[in-house]
């Protein structure tokens, strides 16, 4: 368990990268293995997802009492709290449960409503992705960048898909993306696409409806990367989620009318 410690900006930012990494190590014991059980439709829980949120909570409660915290397996209520800590225990479970390479551990801190820390760690390949406001994004120490790519034949998308929107809204979505002449992908993990804007290997990330504690900390990295998004933390979006749009700079008003998504700032 991490000791305490101070409260600034930067004493937050190395708690929660810290923490990141010692909850993906621990996911990663039991990647593929661990029992699963189902949520809802296509909405796999693994035991790891709730013993590495308890984990994580524990943590955080210990080192900065009395803060709000949300999870994806436990709950709680970070509506209006000053500090609010959003953990999503694992990221891709579906991939989890099935032994892909293609989960992460996410857990962001909002002050205000916005996110001031985030960290991502992807323990299959040991990057630990991490943004402090103001202060850059960062992956194992290397600054990230948004893509440069201005042209919109040439940009990649991945399109995020949620149970909480028709499959027509979804396969509309993919339609204006390729007729855009943009190449569309899905992975499975929304952090881990938004990961990958902020280190500029796609141009942007869409989903129709996303819940914060899937993107919380990908936000921050994206911005701190010199991307864009939409204004994803407007109404009950911490607790129920929103739409999400999230692009390097030089595509963003093009592919927000492709999406058909509030325009990105």
């Amino acid at each position: 368990m991490l000791r305490a410690g101070g409260n600034t900006l930067s004493d937050r930012g190395e708690f929660c990268r810290r923490l990141a990494q010692e909850a993906g190590r621990r996911a990663h014991t039991a990647f593929g293995v661990s029992p699963t059980s189902m949520k809802g439709r296509h909405d796999v829980v693994t035991e790891m997802d709730r013993e590495v949120e308890r984990y994580i909570r524990a943590a955080i409660e210990a080192r900065y009492p009395g803060e709000a915290i949300l999870g994806e397996e436990e709950g709680g209520n970070a509506t209006g709290a000053a500090f609010a800590w959003i953990i999503d225990p694992i990221d891709g479970t579906a991939n989890y449960a099935r032994g892909i390479p293609r989960y992460c551990v996410s857990i962001a801190c909002l002050e205000d409503g916005q996110p001031c820390v985030g960290a991502l760690h992807d323990p299959s390949v040991e990057r630990l992705y991490h943004a402090e406001r103001g202060g850059g994004a960062w992956m194992n120490g290397e600054r990230l960048a948004v893509s440069a790519c201005a042209e919109i034949g040439a940009a990649a998308v991945e399109c995020g898909w949620s149970t909480r929107r028709p499959m027509a809204d979804y396969l509309a979505l993919i339609g204006r993306v390729m007729n855009a002449g943009c190449a569309a992908r899905r992975s499975g993990s929304g952090a881990l696409g938004l990961a990958d804007v902020a280190a500029g290997r796609i141009e942007a990330y869409v989903e129709l409806h996303i819940n914060s504690w899937d993107c919380a900390a990908g936000l921050l990295l994206v911005a701190e990367a010199g991307g864009r998004s939409n204004d994803f933390f407007t109404g009950d979006a911490v607790a129920s989620g929103n739409p999400l749009v999230a692009t390097n700079a030089a595509l963003g008003e093009a592919l927000a009318d492709v999406f058909g998504v509030a325009p990105v700032h």
